[in-house]
């Protein structure tokens, strides 16, 4: 482990999650918080989550970035000096202007521009760990990204507020600016990745069409991937209402900020390193079973504490084990994330990955909240606990209890054997139409709810809620709308992957 923390690329990419971390605390935690305090208009600063698309979105210029790479510092790294300038630059932007409140749009313009920069930069970054780390270096490297991201988090978000208040947001703006500074150094410094290897012209189409095929010719491939959406959804589903959660048990503003910030971070990095270096020590297919587990019992805490008087001692305990064990299922979960992606697909497949996580807590969050408004808090916690058994049930598919480790042929080229074009059409039409189908039906099932949440003697009325997202009337609309047809169109693309003659998919 000491050879591991000490080894040039561990390092590198360890320092370089401080500079993925710094723009994500900046747009979502300060930014809004600054444009409030200046008097903006309320609808204004909520249109700021408009920022966080490029987040969502990035799968969609990843196959661009892996076909026309900048060549001055090698491949990736290159990608890498280029965001991190373009983000110096919107920064120091923001900055600026900070001084003219009075030009919200202005603002939110240059606010997309870094989050499109951080996007673009996380993708180049997530590439690289995927293709220059070795495999006994992945749990260590896990644990220890996520301090750092979090860290960063903590000084754009939280201490950007504190400093803003005390001296200025312009100033703010600029010594953040200049915090990318040493991030370009270590970029430039750090260990390039290996050529690729490759037979054949490299174009768009390759790109976007290869690691599709690729990931959907792996033996239960539909399996994996259902898992990937599954895991985490246990944590996802409670994490998504803990702050209400708490206000409803009677936990005041400063026991929630220390549980929420202090005891929060502190387990959940803990919990992460640990998982990590666990996954390398015990062997990642017991990991994943054993803290798979632990997160979906961890839960029963918060079920304890529903049932107490307000106990501060209860509070901190249930919370530090519920984040130190999600803490354990992410360090476990990020090392299986590095080796499911193949290393000549590393910007899309991950980019994929990464996207299909996060699923879980967009479309999660109506529906607990109607679970709660209809029952209870005990019946919400165990409801998540029921939810978190389908992926532990899709874990024994293809990693049966006691398996140390998971091999995976993830370096197929996805080139082996001939497509079937006409099946092709079909499962990539099918896929399309049952992902958008999908997509609108949980989408609108959960306006539904919410809306007999807000009003018991209201109808349920899932049709206008369909209407609605087919037929937005507003910017938000319009974002949903284009979230779920390049969902279908994702779906559309893994169903077309899977036509390859004489491979098994399910």
């Amino acid at each position: 482990m000491t050879s591991t923390l000490a080894s040039r690329r561990t390092l590198s990419v360890t320092l370089l999650s401080f500079s993925s971390g710094l723009p994500l605390g900046l747009i979502w935690i300060a930014l809004p918080d600054w444009m409030r305090n200046s008097g903006i208009d309320i609808r204004v600063v909520g249109l700021m989550t408009l920022a966080q698309a490029p987040w969502a979105f990035k799968l969609l210029w990843a196959p661009l970035m892996s076909r026309w790479e900048p060549a001055f510092r090698g491949r990736l790294r290159s990608w890498m000096i280029v965001t991190q300038v373009g983000l110096i630059l919107g920064t120091a932007a923001l900055g600026f202007f900070a001084s003219a409140p009075d030009l919200p749009w202005v603002i939110l313009s240059v606010s997309m521009a870094i989050a499109f920069a951080a996007a673009s930069q996380d993708i180049a970054l997530d590439a690289y760990v995927v293709e220059v780390l070795e495999k006994g270096e992945h749990g260590v490297v896990v644990g220890a990204r996520t301090g750092f991201y979090r860290a960063a988090m903590f000084v754009s978000g939280g201490m950007t507020i504190y400093l803003a208040s005390v001296i200025s947001w312009q100033l703010v703006c600029g010594l953040q600016a200049l915090l990318y500074l040493p991030m370009i150094y270590v970029t430039w410094q750090t260990q390039p990745v290996p050529d690729r290897a490759e037979a054949g012209a490299r174009n768009l189409r390759r790109e976007i069409w290869e690691p599709f095929v690729g990931m959907m010719t792996r033996p239960r491939a539909l399996e994996i991937l259902t898992f990937v959406l599954l895991y985490k959804l246990a944590d996802a589903l409670s994490q998504s209402l803990l702050r209400p959660f708490l206000i409803d048990m009677g936990y005041g503003d400063w026991d929630r900020g220390v549980g929420l910030t202090t005891v929060g971070l502190i387990c959940t990095v803990g919990g992460t390193f640990f998982g990590g270096i666990a996954s390398d020590r015990i062997g990642l297919g017991r990991a994943l079973w054993v803290f798979g587990a632990l997160q979906i019992l961890s839960n029963v805490g918060y079920l304890w504490i529903a049932h107490l008087p307000t106990t501060r001692w209860a509070m901190y305990s249930a919370m530090s084990f519920e984040m130190w064990t999600s803490g354990m299922g992410m360090g476990a979960f990020g090392v299986l994330l590095l080796r499911l992606t193949a290393k000549r697909f590393s910007a899309t497949q991950y980019a994929l990955f990464s996207s299909m996580f996060a699923l879980p807590r967009v479309v999660g969050g109506p529906i607990t909240g109607f679970i709660v408004h209809q029952f209870d808090w005990s019946s919400f916690f165990i409801f998540t606990m029921i939810a978190g058994l389908p992926g532990m049930i899709l874990l024994s598919r293809f990693v049966p209890w006691g398996t140390r480790e998971i091999v995976f042929n993830v370096e197929d080229d996805g080139r082996r054997g001939a497509v079937d074009r006409a099946m092709a059409w079909r499962r990539g039409a099918l896929g399309a139409v049952a992902g958008g189908v999908t997509a609108v039906g949980l989408v609108a099932l959960g306006r539904s709810l919410e809306a007999l949440k807000d009003d018991s003697s209201a109808p349920f009325d899932l049709g206008s809620a369909v209407g609605q997202i087919l037929l937005p009337d507003g910017t938000g609309g319009w974002i949903l709308l284009t979230g779920i047809v390049v969902f279908s169109l994702i779906c559309g693309l893994l169903g077309a992957a899977s036509a390859r003659k004489g491979d098994r998919f399910i």
